[in-house]
């Protein structure tokens, strides 16, 4: 089995705060376990039976959780299906497909045919950006729209802050907490449970070490489906300027770039679901 956690105890207290937020969710939920050649994928299915499908997919040290303040609103118009990465502080298997491979299209191939979809819209942030731009690479006909809120793949992976959070975690849960809001670019004075909770995640869980690799320009001109990128200017860990830079240059595509922003975007809501309804103003 995959390590992914410094202990079991760690991973277990994990579990337990991430179920009692899930039991929080704030509209009708229904849990389910989809087998893949990756292992069990936890998914959180809500919203209309019969209306358009949308794959959410988290970012890195995170899990479902992460959608919590959008899914009231996305789930009352599409179906949403909140998947839990494999591999990470989730309740998925703890495997790690290898990310220069096709092996993470053919996990999420098996994530939408255990749910027995042809083809969805598909949501994702950093990690769960650049799953989304992969698959929809790869399988352009199973993806009807794409957003990527600060993904990896396309702008540079900076790694300047690593020697600032190795010092800060020597110093225990405030250092975490500290290294989480310098690299996420939030105020830990005025930040909101997302800072608390993704400290207490990566207080227990080792995350991926590995580079995202970045997508080839000729892969990325081949992507027909509306795409909205979105990406704060002051991101920590990839050069957003790069990333909007390669985004606006995708053949149907919607780029916001927000100032003052670091890597977590938050509270993107609205535009999301005007973009998801087919309101999202592509170039011509």
């Amino acid at each position: 089995m995959t390590t992914i956690y410094r202990t079991e105890a760690g991973a277990r207290r994990l579990e337990q705060h991430y179920r009692d937020l899930l039991a929080a969710w704030p509209v009708e939920s229904e849990h389910r376990f989809i087998p893949t050649r990756e292992g069990e994928t936890f998914v959180c299915v809500s919203g209309p039976v019969d209306a358009p499908a949308v794959i959410l997919l988290h970012g890195s040290g995170s899990n479902s959780a992460m959608w919590l303040g959008d899914v009231a609103a996305w789930s009352g118009e599409f179906r949403t299906y909140a998947v839990d990465l494999v591999g990470e502080p989730g309740l998925s298997a703890r495997s790690r497909p290898a990310l220069d491979s096709s092996a993470p299209a053919l996990w999420l191939d098996d994530v939408l045919d255990g749910l027995e979809l042809d083809h969805a819209a598909v949501v994702g942030i950093s990690l769960g950006g650049w799953h989304a731009l992969d698959y929809a690479i790869r399988r352009p006909d199973r993806v009807d729209r794409l957003v990527a809120l600060c993904p990896g793949g396309l702008g540079r992976q900076t790694m300047g802050w690593l020697p600032a959070v190795i010092l800060l975690r020597l110093l225990g849960p405030w250092g975490v907490r500290r290294s989480v809001a310098m690299v996420a670019g939030i105020d830990p004075k005025t930040s909101g449970p997302e800072l608390e909770y993704t400290a207490a995640n990566f207080g227990e869980f080792l995350p991926r070490k590995e580079r995202l690799p970045l997508f080839t320009n000729e892969a990325l001109r081949g992507l027909e489906v509306p795409v909205m990128i979105i990406v704060g200017e002051r991101d920590a860990m990839f050069d957003s300027a790069e990333t909007a830079r390669r985004a606006a240059a995708l053949p149907h595509a919607t780029v916001r770039s927000l100032p003052g922003i670091g890597h977590a975007v938050l509270g993107q809501t609205a535009p999301i679901l005007e973009f998801l309804r087919g309101f999202g103003t592509m170039p011509g």
